[in-house]
């Protein structure tokens, strides 16, 4: 297992602020975050790269002191960081000039799975971003690292071939026994690639845990913004004993109707914006002086009840609701 605890650094005006958390062997964790966040400073600490407060131990041990050729760590940087004079072959084979290396038994496993072959004795210079990556994978991978870390590894490819380098991603832990931290800020890859994912935030992981919980359940109003949550909406809507709380209302998932259905929550208000889309008209209602943002598919809307100035019932279940900790507030910008 990978462990940090409380990792801090200041890096200039930025700052890591105290990151903790765990990785499991063969696991694959997912650091989701904008750009600036800290993403890479925090995997270039795992790495060894630079001097920090807090502790990093693998298997129990602590390597916070280990330079990083000790640390037994794979780093596949954004831009690939090939070499350009090499080949195909010689980049893959690189760690051969420092230890020779007992994966060649899996050699030929390695360059089929990332589908080299056709590669391996080509110029780096003629390789497509694609291809790149693959071979930056595939030197990583070479090394024999315990652990290996993925610095934005799609944000250069092209969007044709990024379910290919998805999906060669996808089971390198299991198959080659690593454990994989890889960041990002792309939900669809986190999403698809990760066994847990950790928010971070102005140099803080300030959520954590199993993807859906992570994603369909965010601790606070910070997070949900983050991760596209409409409708952050005063729990007085749907409270008659509100307690200055909010929550977040799914659009999709919410019924309009001229009179009050047999829903878990009922809302009235006024219709003041109607726009169409493709498919699906997005709909704003005042209610009780919020905005309420509602999706609705063309072949239910009814425009001969839904009209700006109408006033209407909007119903919904328990379901379309996301509540957030009674210490946020609305307001927050920033973690």
């Amino acid at each position: 297992m990978l462990s940090l605890r409380n990792i801090h650094l200041q890096k200039g005006s930025f700052t890591l602020k105290k990151v903790s958390f765990d990785v499991k062997d063969r696991d694959y964790f997912v650091i989701l975050g904008r750009t600036g966040s800290g993403k890479t400073l925090l995997l270039e600490t795992i790495a060894g790269l630079h001097k920090h407060a807090g502790t990093v131990f693998y298997h129990k041990r602590d390597i916070t002191d280990l330079p990083p050729e000790k640390r037994k760590i794979g780093f596949v940087y954004q831009d690939f960081a090939l070499f350009p004079h090499l080949s195909v072959v010689k980049n893959i084979r690189f760690s051969d000039r420092y230890q020779k290396q007992s994966i060649n038994s899996q050699w030929d496993e390695l360059i089929d799975f990332l589908d080299l072959e056709n590669l391996l004795h080509r110029n780096i210079r003629y390789l497509s971003g694609g291809e790149k990556q693959r071979v930056a994978l595939a030197r990583a991978i070479y090394s024999r690292p315990n652990i290996l870390l993925l610095d934005e590894p799609l944000s250069a490819i092209d969007p044709s071939f990024r379910n290919t380098i998805m999906e060669n991603l996808r089971g390198l832990n299991h198959r080659f026994h690593i454990t994989v931290v890889h960041v990002t800020h792309n939900f669809r890859e986190a999403a698809y690639l990760a066994d847990k994912i950790g928010i971070m935030m102005n140099g803080k992981l300030v959520q954590q845990g199993p993807v859906q919980k992570v994603l369909q359940h965010p601790d606070t109003i910070p997070i949900a913004r983050f991760l596209g949550f409409k409708n952050i909406l005063p729990d007085r809507l749907i409270e008659s004993d509100p307690e200055g709380h909010y929550f977040s209302l799914n659009p999709t998932l919410i019924n309009i109707s001229s009179h009050a259905l047999e829903r878990d929550h009922n809302i009235s208000g006024n219709c003041i914006e109607i726009r169409e889309d493709t498919d699906y008209f997005k709909l704003i209602f005042d209610v009780d002086g919020c905005p309420v943002f509602v999706k609705i598919a063309k072949q239910i809307y009814d425009p001969a009840i839904i009209q700006v100035g109408a006033s209407l019932h909007l119903s919904f279940t328990h379901s379309a609701v996301t509540r957030f900790q009674a210490s946020e507030n609305f307001d927050e910008a920033s973690v």
